[in-house]
């Protein structure tokens, strides 16, 4: 053990949450979390030093798929190398900066040395495709874009020439694009060269005394309350729109969720789940610089092997995934071979955990004190988790209760508060709600009201002990594979689609991702069409996961008598057709 005093402190806070927990008042679903332990009034890169003083020569960070390893003195080293190339090539507090990369090295190295000088972060989803990146890097005028070159099927370094062509003959740092007007500089992963761009390699050792000498200047201008991040979440109108959330969000919730499942540092996390996601870089990098736990990335995107040998190879103690990614470690042909027994906890989230799930995880991974948990990405993310010490069956049917100075209560139609046990649309207020949506007010006053309520959508029941369960959605959003989908957003794309005239999409129940997508279209007058012809339209412009699985045309679409699509008939007709059986959520 390296610090007993952490792990001593780490577990009064969790007896005092316990104890100071405030159930339900007066019969009503309204529950406030503790407050006995007060906020972490720190920025980013503040408590990021606090670790890195304390715990310097410790393992931070290790990168199996690119055979990369930090200590917590070298991943400083590395953010300040890389925080003075940003100042060398001129970029300021406030602007911008894209990242395009799944898990590597390079993505988090990116995310401290962006907060270190008070850049914002934009995540970009590694699935994107051309149509999102120029809405993304558009939307909130990215000045820079750090890219991987490649991952899987994706040619990033393609996709952004055919967006800005220019490149070919930019100067690096002086692009110039007629479809990406705010871009300026490319920073691209790697060992080979591409025109117009910075390697990223060469960004490190840019930097001169001078810019060195202003990193802790800046730093010290920068607040807890100001926005250093930037993640797209999909709307029911249609365009994604831009989380934006501060310091304070980020280290708080890192902060919270690590202690509610007893992270110390002698803890070593498996982060499979991707670092574009709040699940990778709040709750995974924050919350382990928040405990000077080390962070393991199996591999550059999740791959049940890879994760199933990196938390042997390298005796990981903890292990995040949704729900699916357990179930595909389980279903590995050598799943027995590995050495799973240095495991304790963890985090499953992003969709409903069947129970015969959790008790494999208990079981066969020695995950006795894995937790779930519940929230979005504008609230940073989590607002519900379930204790170590909860009971298993309140562990998959509830997401647990509230966390710390965050708080919650479910409402009906008429905006009143709904009795204990009842469904009501979720709403939370507290630290944790996201400061607005990137320079749209109006999305950002539809969605926190004027009391400082952020509205979910999700429908929710708490109970007398105030252990939360979402029941289902006020909004129509499907969830694949832990990934939320927005109807809306693949309806408005299909729209494009020069033979089809009506569009639905909506989800359907799925064995293996929980939930997969179908579209029911009506084509224009005299237009014929194939299935193939609609998923190779979306090829390449959507990400993968929002191409329908099933796509049936229809002469009409099923409406209510003032105009509104009914998916649920459409729903119903399609798990009747396909012989589904739908499983309802405990």
């Amino acid at each position: 053990m390296v610090i007993k005093l952490d792990e001593l402190q780490n577990a009064s806070n969790l007896r005092k949450q316990r104890d100071s927990f405030i159930a339900p008042v007066d019969g009503r679903a309204h529950v406030s979390g503790d407050r006995s332990a007060p906020l972490l009034d720190k920025t980013i890169p503040e408590l990021f030093s606090e670790t890195v003083s304390k715990y310097a020569t410790l393992d931070a960070a290790v990168f199996l798929g690119q055979d990369k390893r930090f200590t917590w003195s070298e991943l400083s080293d590395a953010v300040d190398a890389l925080a003075a190339g940003f100042l060398a090539l001129g970029l300021e507090k406030g602007d911008r900066v894209g990242i395009w990369s799944p898990n590597r090295w390079e993505w988090l190295v990116t995310q401290f040395a962006t907060a270190r000088i008070g850049l914002i972060l934009v995540n970009i989803n590694p699935a994107y495709r051309l149509t999102e990146l120029e809405y993304a890097l558009n939307k909130v005028g990215c000045r820079a874009l750090v890219t991987a070159a490649q991952f899987k099927t994706s040619d990033y370094l393609g996709m952004i020439e055919t967006l800005a062509p220019e490149l070919a003959t930019a100067e690096p740092g002086k692009l110039k694009a007629k479809k990406l007007p705010a871009l300026e500089i490319v920073i691209r992963m790697g060992d080979d060269s591409s025109p117009g761009m910075f390697n990223f390699g060469d960004v490190l050792a840019t930097a001169a005394r001078d810019d060195y000498d202003k990193l802790d200047r800046v730093t010290e201008g920068l607040k807890p309350g100001e926005a250093i991040n930037i993640q797209f979440t999909s709307g029911t109108t249609g365009a994604p729109k831009g989380a934006t959330l501060t310091h304070l969000n980020i280290v708080n919730n890192g902060n919270f969720v690590t202690s509610a499942i007893k992270l110390t540092v002698d803890d070593r996390l498996c982060i499979p789940v991707p670092l574009y996601h709040c699940f990778g870089m709040s709750m995974g990098t924050m919350g382990c610089v928040s405990k000077g736990a080390t962070m393991v990335f199996p591999g550059e995107g999740f791959d049940t092997g890879a994760t199933l040998k990196a938390v042997a190879q390298e005796a990981c103690t903890g292990l995040y995934g949704v729900p699916t990614m357990f179930v595909a470690m389980f279903d590995h042909a050598d799943f027995s071979t590995f050495d799973l027994s240095s495991l304790r906890t963890g985090i499953m989230a992003g969709s409903p955990c069947p129970i015969e799930v959790m008790k494999k995880v208990v079981s066969l991974m020695h995950m006795s004190e894995v937790t779930i948990a519940y929230g979005m990405t504008e609230t940073s993310p989590v607002s519900f988790q379930s204790g170590v010490d909860d009971p298993l069956e309140r562990r998959v049917s509830t997401v647990g209760r509230i966390h710390p100075h965050v708080e919650v209560k479910a409402i009906g139609p008429d905006g009143a508060t709904v009795a204990v046990g009842a469904p009501g649309e979720l709403c939370t207020r507290g630290y944790s709600v996201m400061k607005g949506y990137w320079e749209d007010a109006e999305k950002t006053r539809e969605a926190i009201d004027a009391e400082g309520w952020m509205h979910t959508g999700d429908l929710a029941t708490i109970d007398a002990e105030g252990y939360c369960n979402i029941v289902g959605r006020v909004k129509d959003m499907v969830i694949r594979g832990g990934e939320n989908v927005y109807p809306r957003e693949v309806e408005e794309f299909l729209y494009r689609h020069p033979k089809i005239k009506e569009v639905q999409v909506f989800g359907i129940p799925d064995d293996k991702y929980g939930e997969e997508l179908c579209a029911w279209i009506v084509l224009k007058p005299g237009q014929i069409a194939t299935e193939q012809e609609i998923k190779a339209f979306c090829a390449g412009q959507i990400a993968h996961y929002k191409v329908p699985r099933y796509i049936r045309f229809r002469t009409e679409l099923p409406m209510t008598v003032t105009g509104k699509p009914q998916k649920f008939l459409m729903r119903e007709a399609m798990v009747e057709e396909l012989g589904l059986v739908v499983q309802k959520t405990a």
